[in-house]
């Protein structure tokens, strides 16, 4: 053996040196040991009062070994930190396991109980069946799983009010703790929105809690550890409640959805060192009033007066003598449910970039950015100061403060000084849309350290990126994104800022494939469809918008959320769990359309429906304009729930009712094309939309399917850009590149005139709108009724420039990533792309570009997932990693202007070479 010697300051290590050859082991193992990271319990980190008994387990697998798999694994839990050890977890050791799932490992130990606190770790084998380290610890903990846990009553206040717009009320009470403090829990919630305090501090970081949900059913509970908030001796708890969504109103005025007085109810559980428990909970022994919050309401905004404020209040020792009593309410426990989602938390903030005059006298300070949240005011003024900010998303063309699109909604905070310096003030109980704050009544100059934007949106990790060459399009996919955020606040809303902000379904279903690129969004879908479920009627109908507030439901389109939605999270996630939770919620809408359409197999619906909603209208006298049937709709979408149904029978192991729902498919689509479709794959309704969801869905026979797409291309070309609406657009890309028409998709991507994607980022857009032309070439605004400038319905094509563009794809027949398809589509000026996905199993990454005739791909597949990657090419091989590599030849259907060559990789960081020309 050659004697290698290194020198290290004044000595020598040979090869042959024991600590050497230790330490050469050490790094051998550390190099080829499989480490989980980023421990999940449903969906999330660390969750407490998690109302789950069977819980699951994800994590994701760091290793410097290439084409690395997990090939077992082993988890621990137990009830304390020092029985987290194989030989000693107490409530579970899965032992070896020979699996290489590493997503949504279900539990099987022993019964879990309301409270329950659990540590867990996990080791992985890799392909080599070589044991990895253990996991750093996580941890879980289950709530309260049953009503007879709350042992709080519900209170309110018993200060009587004549308006129905009243000042926030506040609760406090004091109490002892006399022992060693071991741990301490609160669990709480409201009939409204709620802050606690407890000893002058606030509990935890969530705001706008305990969220929006289907109240009557599902009523969401938060369990805060507040150990370090607590002390020996006397301690005070305070809350403040505001009306939240519980009493919104409505454009007319009236509360919605009833005329409820707030509540709160809080049970704090102090443990001792010595095992012993002692609760502190709402009861009658509390004591209320009012303080400087005398108006917050979602829509209006809020009312502070600071020289009202009690200085202490939440502590112990403040003098209560003046304060009322409250009354306990006869609320129902039954209700209360485990926060599933992500809270809403304070994100990031955002500083003004400039200080506008407008011609009507309006000094505006300029965010830069279109965004949902608040302001936070940092003042040194007299007392008694009244200032007050207006917001509003844009500028009319004089370059006026414009408010006509909030409607009802005021958007505004009026704040009373009380005289301090450097006085602090944001809001609690609302939130607003805008990019530009209206500043009166302030005494000094304006500047742009006046205020700061504070974002506000559900904490879900930002997990997908895309950009190119072309920076419109990179401000399109940050409009997306940051359309996303504004409306991703606890319910995926329609629009953030007017008299509406509801849950749409059919916004929230055309936008969840894009949705679930952008951001972490399993556990915010699984709580919303959660009240799918519980509002959905008794026959079936789905409402309109979840939380249902409005009409009775039941629309193509919107409705069908119920099952497309969880299809989503099931394809992105891997999630099996949410189709056979949702499965009945689907199965009962599916059947309602069913009994509508009846023998005919056509349905012909009863309800209201919206169709294509704010498809491109037309006054071009030789075309009968965008408008799509609506019934012809309405059977696209009874074909595709019922597939939609089908498929997850199948996955949940309902075999017989898989072939029901087949049987009816075939039904459907026979009906469909006697009434709908000519023998020469002309449709009844000669619109994008119309070809584009007949196309996508599988309706037409596959004889036809060419025709058809020869007629939606066609039609692209004579207008030269998009006709569809809301249930066109989000596939109108992706039919057109299925059946070869690439370059008249990218034809409406790059377009930049009224109606597409990029005008909006032409007229200085920072998030998507609602509708194709919310201010319209001449500078004048649409119909300010319906004029949202945060609506991601629109961004629904993030969804193909991720897919096609950029070229991930999870596969339906391994979803959650453990296996992915790669397959870019370069065409025209796009010659650079960067993508990349935090999957499930780790970040999935897509880097092209076109140099010299070459077509250059890097590709990264996270461990323990494989992939297919099909890379362009005009001719010639396939070099992977500086060497030729065998390739199976696609051929691209239609006119697309190259073939793909497949191979199939591991995990690891891979580049692709390929001889590409495009014209």
């Amino acid at each position: 053996m050659q004697n290698l010697t290194k020198k290290s300051g004044n000595k020598i290590f040979s090869i042959h040196s024991p600590l050497l050859v230790i330490m050469l082991l050490i790094c051998s193992v550390v190099a080829y040991a499989m480490e989980p990271r980023e421990l999940k319990t449903e969906h999330k980190k660390d969750p407490s009062g998690i109302d789950v008994v069977v819980p699951r387990f994800s994590w994701k697998i760091h290793s410097t070994v290439p084409d690395q798999e997990q090939s077992a694994y082993q988890i621990i839990i137990a009830s304390t930190p020092r029985l987290l050890n194989p030989r000693r977890a107490d409530l579970w050791d899965s032992q070896k396991v020979s699996s290489s799932q590493s997503v949504l490992v279900e539990y099987d130990g022993k019964p879990l109980t309301s409270k329950q606190k659990a540590w867990w770790m996990v080791r992985v084998w890799d392909k080599n069946d070589k044991a990895g380290k253990w996991s750093a610890p996580a941890y879980f903990e289950i709530g309260m799983l049953n009503p007879d846990d709350w042992t709080a009553d519900w209170i309110k206040t018993a200060i009587k009010f004549e308006e129905y717009s009243y000042p926030a009320p506040h609760f406090r009470k004091e109490f002892n703790l006399n022992k060693p403090i071991l741990s301490a829990r609160l669990y709480c919630s409201a009939k409204g929105l709620y802050e606690f305090y407890l000893n002058g501090k606030k509990v935890g970081d969530q705001v706008l809690t305990p969220g929006y949900t289907s109240y009557e059913t599902r009523l969401q509970y938060q369990v805060y550890d507040v150990t370090e908030q607590l002390r020996s001796g006397t301690n005070a708890v305070g809350v403040i409640l505001g009306n939240g969504w519980h009493r919104a109103f409505n454009p007319n005025g009236r509360p919605m959805p009833d005329v409820w007085d707030v509540e709160v109810i809080g049970q704090l559980e102090v443990t001792y060192t010595d095992g012993s428990v002692q609760v502190i909970s709402t009861d009658e022994s509390w004591k209320s009033s009012t303080g400087p919050i005398l108006r917050s309401e979602i829509f209006f905004g809020e009312i502070y007066d600071a020289r009202l404020e009690m200085d202490g209040w939440a502590q112990p020792g403040f003098n209560d003598s003046s304060w009322k009593g409250v009354i306990k309410t006869t609320s129902k426990k039954s209700n209360l449910v485990g926060s599933i989602a992500e809270p809403i938390r304070k994100i990031e903030e955002i500083k003004p970039v400039k200080v506008i005059y407008t011609p009507e006298g309006d000094t505006v300070l300029d965010l830069g950015q279109n965004m949902v949240g608040w302001c936070r005011l940092h003042l040194n003024v007299p007392a008694g100061t009244q200032i007050t900010l207006r917001h509003a998303e844009v500028l009319d063309k004089e370059g006026n403060f414009y408010t006509t699109n909030l409607r009802a909604a005021a958007q505004k905070l009026i704040y009373t000084a009380k005289g301090t310096s450097d006085e602090i003030y944001e809001p609690r109980f609302t939130f607003q849309g805008f990019r530009f704050v209206a500043v009166s009544g302030y005494p000094g100059e304006v500047t742009t350290d006046l205020l700061r934007g504070v974002v506000v949106h559900s904490d879900l990790a930002v997990t997908g990126s895309f950009s190119c060459n072309e920076p419109l399009i990179n401000q399109l996919q940050h409009n997306i994104l940051w359309g996303q955020k504004g409306n991703f606040v606890d319910v995926p809303t329609d629009c953030p800022q007017r008299d509406e902000r509801l849950g749409w379904t059919g916004d929230a279903q055309v936008f969840a494939p894009t949705a679930c690129y952008n951001m972490h969004s399993p556990a915010f879908f699984t709580k919303w469809l959660r009240d799918l479920a519980a509002d959905q009627h008794e026959d079936g109908a789905v409402p309109h918008v979840i939380p249902n507030s409005l009409d009775r439901g039941g629309a193509h389109g919107w409705a069908d959320a119920a099952t497309i939605v969880p299809w989503n999270v099931y394809l992105n996630y891997g999630d099996h769990r949410i189709l056979s939770d949702q499965y009945q919620s689907m199965k009962a809408w599916v059947e309602f359309i069913r009994k509508e359409a009846g023998d005919r197999y056509l349905w012909l619906p009863k309800e209201r429906q919206f169709g294509d909603w704010l498809a491109f209208a037309t006054t071009r006298s030789d075309y009968p304009g965008a408008t799509t049937d609506k019934d012809f709709l309405a059977n696209c979408y009874f074909y595709h729930s019922a597939g939609l149904l089908r498929k997850a029978a199948e996955i949940s192991g309902k075999s017989s009712e898989a072939r029901d729902y087949a049987d009816l498919q075939g039904k459907i689509k026979a009906a469909f094309n006697k009434e709908y479709v000519t023998p020469n794959g002309r449709l009844s309704s000669n619109t994008q939309t119309a070809y584009v969801v007949a196309l996508s869905f599988g309706l037409l026979p596959e004889s036809l399917e060419k025709a058809a797409a020869e007629r939606l291309a066609k039609d692209v070309n004579t207008f030269g850009h998009i006709t569809t609406g809301f249930l066109g657009t989000a596939d109108i890309c992706h039919v057109l590149t299925k059946y070869g028409y690439l370059a008249e998709s990218y034809k409406l991507l790059y377009r930049k005139d009224y109606p597409s994607w990029l005008y909006p980022v032409t007229k200085d857009a920072t998030t998507i709108w609602e509708r194709w032309d919310g201010i319209k070439p001449d500078g004048t605004f649409q119909n300010p009724g319906m004029n949202s400038f945060n609506h991601y319905a629109y961004g629904a094509v993030g969804d193909w420039l991720y897919k096609v563009v950029a070229g991930i794809n999870p596969d339906p027949e391994k979803p959650g990533y453990k296996h992915i398809v790669i397959k870019p589509h370069p065409f025209g000026e796009m010659n650079h792309v960067k993508a990349s996905h935090d999957s499930p199993y780790g970040t999935v990454s897509s880097a092209w570009k076109i140099e010299n005739g070459k077509f250059i791909l890097t590709v990264v597949v996270p461990v323990n997932a494989r992939a297919d990657v099909l890379v362009p090419a005009s001719d010639g091989g396939l070099v992977m990693n500086g060497k030729v590599t065998e390739s199976t030849t696609v051929v691209p259907a239609g006119e697309i202007p190259y073939k793909f060559l497949q191979t199939k990789v591991g995990s690891g960081q891979y580049t692709f070479e390929t001889s590409l020309k495009l014209d």
